[in-house]
């Protein structure tokens, strides 16, 4: 696969992705085809997701309208009463969005929308986008289900520079009215497979879908290109180990897809060697890592294995926030590799994410290298990675799939 043909594939998919939508059906019937136009054949797995079409979302504070997008999956409701900056996690803080509408930083995660809860809040509000960008885009956010375990508060998303705002007047009241009409919807995995000499395989992940401003090239077209760069060798290449492909849906609403496959096949699971995973290859800027949450042995070889290639590596044993992580739940040794540009020269989950963070030579050079690492593995005698999963990432997968929380810092 050349420069040409991957910045082709770009320009073909730069469009919103989110899991669930006929825009990610869309894609995934691309990438069969482009599975086809290699001589291969794969097929669209289909599983259920919660989906929402948002009827009505207003946030008002002091009386005064602030533009939002209400949180999908958060129910319907009215709520008026104080409003609240949550400007810290500790219990004293907590006690206070007791009847109340609370502002948090960042991302409603699990935790901060149990405490939230437990605390007494009635509504809530988080804002994204950058104080120091022109732009006033809004993500559409979601209350997904393991966070909320159906006890839902409505809540709406608006733009850092209004958030700003907000504490700078001093605002002291606030009203979200929020509609919608939730229901059970699809997303997809695109799955190919490439059988080998022997009954086990290796299995290969990267996720299509997009966040709802992103044309997601970056975050992750290019995984998804890098495996369609993999499975044109091997189309050409034995393999001892088969080979299965799986282009993730819905991975950006909590690993969706590769939960979805895990749940389903977990048999078949009891035959995978290993899970490659990538996400995020091939931008202009960074650097090339990867994130073994495996037995350690592993993150030595890449150290060797890219030495002998002269291709930079970084690399360490961790849990990464990527599809990689429902097979090592299910005992499965994965690695994930990205290449992780700065900041402020790329940035994900936002309308910036464009062919333009892109380069096609590096993208080549990045798929080469992973050519030649999944080719030690799948022509092994045997596969080296111990299918174990260390006790130390043990204790990272609970807590970040949340069966046990992180002790505070």
């Amino acid at each position: 696969m050349d420069a040409k043909k991957i910045m082709k594939i770009f320009e073909d998919t730069a469009f919103v992705r989110m899991g669930g939508t006929d825009s990610e059906l869309r894609c995934a019937k691309y990438l069969v085809d482009c599975c086809g136009d290699l001589g291969l054949k794969a097929q669209i797995e289909e599983f259920s997701v919660n989906m929402a079409t948002i009827q009505k979302a207003v946030f008002q504070a002091d009386g005064i309208e602030i533009p939002c997008k209400g949180y999908f999956n958060a129910g319907s409701s009215t709520v008026e009463a104080p409003f609240y900056y949550l400007r810290s996690n500790d219990a004293y803080a907590l006690s206070q969005c007791k009847d109340k509408i609370v502002m948090i930083d960042g991302y409603l995660g699990y935790w901060i929308y149990q405490d939230i809860l437990e605390n007494g809040a009635v509504g809530f509000v988080t804002y994204d986008g950058n104080a120091n960008y022109e732009d006033r885009d809004i993500d559409q956010r979601e209350l997904r289900s393991y966070v909320s375990n159906g006890r839902k508060i409505p809540g709406v998303n608006i733009n850092a520079k209004d958030a700003i705002g907000l504490i700078n007047r001093g605002v002291s009241t606030a009203k979200i009215v929020l509609k919608q009409d939730e229901y059970e919807g699809k997303s997809r995995n695109v799955i190919l497979d490439m059988p080998g000499q022997i009954d086990e395989y290796i299995v290969l992940t990267a996720h299509y879908d997009s966040t709802s401003l992103s044309q997601g090239a970056y975050d992750n077209m290019s995984g998804s290109v890098g495996l369609l760069g993999i499975a044109e060798h091997f189309a050409k290449n034995s393999h001892r180990y088969g080979l299965r492909f799986i282009w993730c849906g819905s991975e950006e609403r909590g690993l969706l897809g590769s939960k979805a496959y895990c749940a389903d096949h977990e048999e078949d699971l009891k035959k995978v060697a290993l899970n490659i995973n990538l996400d995020m290859i091939g931008c202009i800027m960074g650097k090339f890592i990867s994130c073994c949450t495996t037995e350690e042995a592993l993150v030595h070889y890449i150290n060797y294995f890219s030495c002998e290639r002269g291709f930079s590596v970084a690399t360490k044993q961790d849990v990464y926030s990527s599809d990689s992580t429902p097979f090592a739940d299910k005992g499965v040794p994965a690695v994930s590799f990205a290449r992780i540009a700065p900041p402020n020269t790329a940035t994900i989950h936002n309308s910036y994410d464009t062919i333009a963070l892109m380069s096609g030579s590096q993208m080549c050079a990045d798929i080469d290298f992973l050519i030649a690492f999944t080719d030690r593995m799948a022509n092994a005698v045997k596969c080296p990675v111990e299918k174990k999963i260390p006790d130390n990432r043990k204790d990272k997968l609970d807590i970040y799939l949340t069966r046990k929380r992180a002790p505070k810092q």
